[in-house]
């Protein structure tokens, strides 16, 4: 299947990584490569590692980045490995670093991925397909009181007890195989209030179990802390989120990472030693213009957050 692939918010991505043609720079979402071709490209004697879980992604990025393989290193892996990454890639320091998070285009647009409420597929969700577990797994086998807990806090579901409830009821008859069944089992469980809201019913609950498939929460901020730490001073981190739970995780270990001294205020001088890690490039995420909107409707929900690593012998 042939992609139209739109690399969302790519001029400020770019802007925020301010690439050097002698950096080290990592994608650690490599998807289709739309942002690591740009930056490959003003890359000289620099280096580019490009990090997916999904295999389909690193063999189609590939195929993309090969004017620049030279200094391109593809890695089929969890970006949650990135201390282990990194240094069995010889990389001391990194100049910059992407995470472009949630499922990619390609991902949701392929109806065999499992990942779409609009199509009917085999229920998968799992960005690396040799990954054990599955949304089936998740949707037959986890119990009532977890796909409740997954539903609420992943999916932000109001209807989170009733959708689980009405999972567990059907999957006693038989169980639930496809996308467009768990669909279905969502909608009979929503009042009809709910069922004429604008967003798709199934929304919601789609993506609490596509995030408990994938772990995707789990691994964030552990990443973030490894990839502030593996900076060069003066590097720059760029995070886009898709979600408000991403963009919260992101927010929260930013301003954390970025804090100073954490002694009460009461006390006349520091004892905890605490130094800024980062400096935040702004205060609020930047989001998509007119003009990308209207060419890419679905960088409506991007923002990004970027931020430079502190120089210590600076603070």
């Amino acid at each position: 299947m042939e992609y139209t692939h739109r690399p969302v918010l790519l001029r400020e991505c770019l802007e925020a990584l301010r690439i050097r043609p002698d950096g080290i720079y990592v994608d650690g979402t490599l998807g289709r490569a739309g942002h690591s071709i740009e930056i490959a490209q003003r890359l000289t004697t620099g280096r580019l590692i490009g990090i997916d879980r999904d295999q389909e992604a690193i063999d189609a990025a590939g195929v993309r980045l090969a004017p620049w393989m030279d200094r391109v290193t593809l890695v089929h892996r969890n970006f949650a490995e990135l201390d282990s990454i990194l240094r069995e890639a010889g990389v001391a320091g990194a100049d910059g670093m992407l995470f472009d998070l949630g499922v990619s285009s390609p991902q949701l647009d392929d109806p065999a991925r499992g990942f779409s409420y609009m199509h009917d597929a085999p229920l998968d969700m799992r960005m690396d397909e040799s990954a054990p577990l599955s949304a089936r797994d998740v949707v037959n086998e986890w119990s009532r009181e977890e796909l409740q807990r997954i539903l609420w806090e992943y999916g932000e579901e109001r209807y989170a007890g009733r959708i689980a409830g009405a999972i567990v009821r059907e999957r006693e008859k038989r169980p639930v195989e496809t996308t467009l069944e768990l669909v279905e089992i969502i909608k009979s469980a929503m009042p009809g209030a709910a069922l004429r809201e604008k967003q798709h019913p199934a929304k919601r609950s789609f993506q609490a179990v596509r995030i408990a498939v994938n772990g995707e929460l789990d691994a964030l901020e552990p990443m973030l802390e490894a990839a502030v730490n593996a900076l060069n001073p003066g590097g720059r981190l760029a995070v886009i989120t898709f979600q408000s739970l991403e963009d919260r995780i992101v927010k929260q270990t930013f301003r954390r990472l970025a804090a100073g001294c954490i002694c009460p205020p009461e006390f006349p001088v520091c004892v905890c030693g605490r130094k800024p890690k980062i400096t935040l490039l702004s205060r609020k995420p930047v989001t998509a213009g007119a003009e990308e909107l209207e060419a890419n409707p679905r960088a409506r929900s991007a923002k990004l957050r970027a931020a430079e690593k502190c120089d210590p012998l600076d603070i």
